[in-house]
């Protein structure tokens, strides 16, 4: 349907898009990696390890690695599943979901900040091109599922 020039374009924005939102959470003191992996963990409520590893798409090391430091900053605890007292769970502490909340609100502030600098034009197509793009966004989901 679409050449690959301009679909390797898309892939080149949506990858410098993210990178940038995900540079936001360095005001809270955040790595990107941390403020993803407390994202998932305030939205989606207690996670196991693997599950989580799977959603970020990172290795059980580095997981380990965030998890223990979030665990340091009181952002997130560790509880064992109920179901398995072996398998361990994580979920956001109200400081944790309260420092979610700043990451999210200093994401949106830019994304707004942003859009007000464009022409009204460009950010008309941006805004209008949101429901084809959260499409795109489950289909993405879709083929890792």
């Amino acid at each position: 349907m679409t050449d690959t020039e301009t679909l390797s374009r898309l892939r080149g924005v949506i990858s410098r898009l993210a990178r940038e939102l995900n540079a936001t959470a360095t005001g809270e003191g955040l790595t990107p990696t941390q403020a993803s992996v407390l994202g998932l963990i305030a939205f989606r409520g207690p996670l196991g390890l693997t599950e989580l590893a799977q959603l970020e798409g990172v290795n059980p090391t580095m997981l380990s690695r965030v998890v223990g430091r979030l665990t340091e900053l009181d952002l997130i605890q560790r509880d064992p599943n109920p179901e398995d007292l072996r398998v361990i769970q994580v979920e956001a502490t109200e400081a944790g979901r309260e420092v979610h909340e700043r990451v999210k609100l200093l994401r949106t502030e830019a994304i707004g900040a942003c859009l007000d600098e464009l022409p009204d034009t460009s950010a008309r197509q941006i805004i209008d091109a949101l429901p084809a793009l959260e499409e795109l966004a489950l289909a993405l989901r879709a083929t890792h599922s």
